[in-house]
């Protein structure tokens, strides 16, 4: 189902499987630089360029023109610097009625761009799409993509992939090297800056979010019971509105390669002191298996009803990001869910 030992199999379920904006731009600002510098004068100054990753090291010699992406993160933060990727990985779990996810859509169509190519990834990476795009470079900081799969890559186009382990780089990381990759180094301040005053004014307008703590939990199937680690970006998503993650989450053994910790449902009782819950189900089935279970109920936010639990997939998967289309999306939706969480937590 979801889980497996790496990043991809935690998302698959939430970003999941292997798992924003209503608005095309965080900001006027940065829209509006888009204009007047999408290969403009700091584009011009910015190659060529060398990027060292964990699989090797991108050269890029001349400005990108035509973009692929693979992973989460990179297409969004391409678009929000005024670069429609040509070709990006698909991701059917989090994707709407379009076949694409609903944030990329609106932001590619507002612009009046032709929506990127969309090709398998993952274990079955399609090189061979890949190819047919003819890339000027690929970027996959935040992704699973092996070291056989990057060397074959690298011959197609200079490959930016992760710093560190797969699927662990770090939000802001992401977006700077995405940034620099396209010759725009100082347009991923302006960026981060955004996310920032878009989590600021949120947590700002919820001043009561403070006085609560909760834990993101998700589960592998009926008996089991896992719980995100603080640094997670699920988690990071609700501590950026003014919650409080409960620190039991940083207490349990981690899972290597997830931020996260299999704790088992007999350990639901250690989140007594999360005033709300908030979690994901992969489907219907999900939901009713998991809770229908008597140590799932006795978990005291759930059994009060505390629970933020987005029911529709591509909600799921953009609050389980942190970039510049993304964040936007996903509040305007998060914060009525919160809301009636706080409510029936009697708080």
């Amino acid at each position: 189902m979801l889980f497996t030992s790496t990043r991809p199999g935690l998302r698959a379920l939430a970003v999941v499987p292997a798992a924003a904006l209503v608005l095309v731009l965080t900001g006027c600002s940065t829209e509006e630089e888009d204009k007047k510098s999408s290969g403009g004068a700091e584009s011009k100054g910015a190659f060529p360029i060398s990027i060292k990753n964990a699989l090797g090291t991108a050269k890029i010699t001349e400005q990108p023109k035509r973009v692929v992406t693979l992973g989460h993160g990179s297409t969004e933060t391409a678009i929000a610097l005024g670069y429609t990727p040509v070709g990006m990985e698909r991701y059917e779990w989090g994707s709407d009625k379009t076949g694409y996810m609903p944030w990329i859509h609106e932001a590619v169509t507002k612009k009046g761009d032709e929506l990127p190519k969309q090709f398998t990834g993952g274990e079955n990476l399609d090189i061979e799409a890949i190819a047919e795009l003819k890339p000027d470079v690929i970027l996959a900081p935040w992704s699973g993509v092996t070291q056989k799969q990057y060397d074959v890559l690298t011959d197609i186009a200079p490959t930016v992939a992760y710093p560190g382990k797969a699927w662990s780089t770090n939000w802001d990381e992401q977006i700077e090297i995405v940034s620099k990759a396209l010759g725009k180094p100082q347009q991923s301040k302006v960026l981060v800056k955004e996310i920032e005053k878009t989590f600021a004014d949120a947590a700002a307008s919820r001043p009561e979010y403070k006085k609560h703590t909760f834990s993101y939990i998700y589960n592998t199937g009926p008996g089991t019971l896992g719980v995100f680690r603080t640094e997670e970006q699920r988690v990071a998503v609700v501590s950026s509105l003014g919650l409080k993650a409960d620190p039991v989450a940083d207490t349990f053994k981690e899972v290597e390669g997830t931020d996260s910790s299999l704790i088992g449902l007999e350990n639901g009782n250690k989140l007594a002191k999360s005033d709300l819950i908030f979690t994901f189900y992969s489907d219907e089935k999900n939901r009713k298996e998991i809770e229908s279970q008597k140590l799932y109920k006795a978990i005291p936010a759930i059994e009060k009803g505390a629970v933020v639990a987005g029911a529709e997939n591509p909600f799921v998967t953009a609050s389980s990001m942190i970039n510049p289309l993304t964040v936007p999306w996903s509040i305007e939706r998060y914060l009525p869910l919160i809301d009636e969480a706080i409510e029936k937590s009697g708080k």
